[in-house]
Parts: structure tokens; C-alpha cells; sequence
């Protein structure tokens, strides 16, 4: 915030959805400026990520159906974060039961926000390495679609540069994890 901007002053909160993974809300904002409007506002736990890397090198993604995009995006495994969890908790259960691969060194890339236009969620991104494929995975999640792909990390790069449906979340934490990744 610049010197001497104050923040919108809340003058209603309408909860319209309250959601199993999400809240929906409009609230009614009055600017510095004194202008008045409603802004639509998302409320998320917030999810984590992983950037599960192979011992040659190769990149643990999911082919997964993703409704509102009518296609299957590719993306790094990923969920929502319960109550309770802490982003490591949520994301090393998750790589489990969406990949069936288990890590045993895990490296935190930060955090950012999805898209703060219009939601409050975060993304807790994680390198994980040394992994380990587990014997019987975890059966997937009754409303989930989801296809297990290896692929290296240069022809990743490539189909992102190419506009391969890839989602976002994903793009920004491979670039994240770039450095840590082997030529």
C-alpha cells in the first residue's frame, strides 16, 4: 500500500455460497476516494503443491478433467488444504493419493496468491525428491479423473512456451522450482 492510502472501508459482507471447498461472498467496499461498490470475493483454505522430481530427473505430473475448463489439464499433484493441516501435511498426503509416489525430502518454493482478483487463496508450492513409488496406492477420490505422466523437465518447458493446457498454478511453480531441477 502507497504512503498515505488507507485500505476500502467494509461497509457489508453478504455470504451468498458456503461451499465444501469454497465460500462465495459480495461485499460492499467504500474506496479512499469515497466511491462506493461490490466486489465478489472467494474464501479458500488455500491448497499445496508439489514438484515431484524422479531419481532421473523426470517430473511427476497428473492428466486430470477439470469441469470448468470442459478438458483435461495438465498439472503438478495438488489439493486443498483441510482444517487442521498444515500445508506439508496437506501436500505429502496428496502426492500419495493422486500420484501414488511417496517423497522422502521435501523443499519449500514459497507461496503466492492464485488470483487475487477476485479469491484469497494461496498456493504452497514444494519440491519433493527421493521418491519412492508405493506398492498399493491409495484409490483415487470418487470425483477425480487423473492420469499419471512422467516427463522431463525441458519437455515441460516446451509445452508451456507452446500454450499446452497446463494450468497455472502449475507454471509458476515449475519456474520456482527451476533452479533446484537437474540440466
Amino acid at each position: 500500500m502507497a504512503i498515505g492510502q488507507e485500505p476500502p472501508q467494509l461497509l457489508k459482507q453478504q455470504l451468498f455460497y458456503k461451499g465444501r471447498k469454497f465460500d462465495f461472498e459480495v461485499n460492499t467496499l467504500r474506496l479512499p476516494n469515497k466511491a462506493e461498490g461490490q466486489w465478489e470475493c472467494i474464501r479458500h483454505p488455500g491448497g499445496a503443491l508439489a514438484v515431484p522430481v524422479t531419481a532421473a530427473g523426470d517430473l511427476v505430473l497428473l492428466r486430470q478433467y477439470r469441469f470448468a475448463v470442459q478438458g483435461r489439464l495438465l498439472e503438478f499433484p495438488a489439493g486443498t488444504i483441510e482444517p487442521e493441516e498444515t500445508p506439508a501435511v496437506t501436500i505429502q498426503r496428496e502426492l500419495q493419493e493422486e500420484s501414488g509416489y511417496r517423497a522422502s525430502t521435501w523443499k519449500s518454493l514459497g507461496h503466492f496468491p492464485l488470483a487475487p482478483g477476485y479469491s484469497d487463496e494461496f498456493i504452497y508450492a514444494f519440491l519433493a525428491t527421493d521418491l519412492e513409488k508405493i506398492e498399493t496406492p491409495p484409490e483415487q477420490d470418487i470425483d477425480e479423473d487423473i492420469e499419471v505422466v512422467l516427463m522431463s523437465p525441458e519437455r515441460f518447458e516446451k509445452g508451456i512456451l507452446a500454450g499446452e493446457a497446463i494450468d497455472a498454478k502449475s507454471i509458476a511453480s515449475f519456474f520456482l522450482a527451476k533452479p533446484y531441477l537437474q540440466p
